[in-house]
């Protein structure tokens, strides 16, 4: 399997419900994702120790969010399929994590 169709395969089965929901909540977007958002904004804050261009300073810090925004609606997407009130606090976590890791 190459690296691209792996790429794929983790996309595909986290948008189509193919991880189960407390894995796709609590490891992939709150431990690795807020480690990705923690770790671009400590290289957005080198670059700009640096005084390198401000533009791509924003760049750096502001590249997680599109993951950001697929990992909150592949939440929601996969919260949807279930019912309950833990899937309706995993999808208002999502959304408050989402808030707080675009603005912070």
């Amino acid at each position: 399997m190459t690296i691209m169709s792996r790429v794929a395969a983790f996309f595909r089965s986290r948008w189509f419900g193919g991880v189960p929901l407390d894995r796709l909540f609590w490891r992939d977007l709150v431990v690795v994702g807020t480690a990705i958002n923690v770790a671009s904004s400590v290289v957005a804050l080198i670059l700009l120790g640096l005084k390198l261009p401000l533009a791509l300073v924003l760049a750096v810090h502001f590249a997680p969010v599109p993951y950001n925004i697929f990992l909150t609606f592949a939440v929601w997407r996969t919260a949807g399929k279930s019912s309950g009130a833990k899937a309706s606090l995993m999808t208002l976590g999502a959304t408050l994590w989402l808030i707080l890791v675009v603005v912070a």
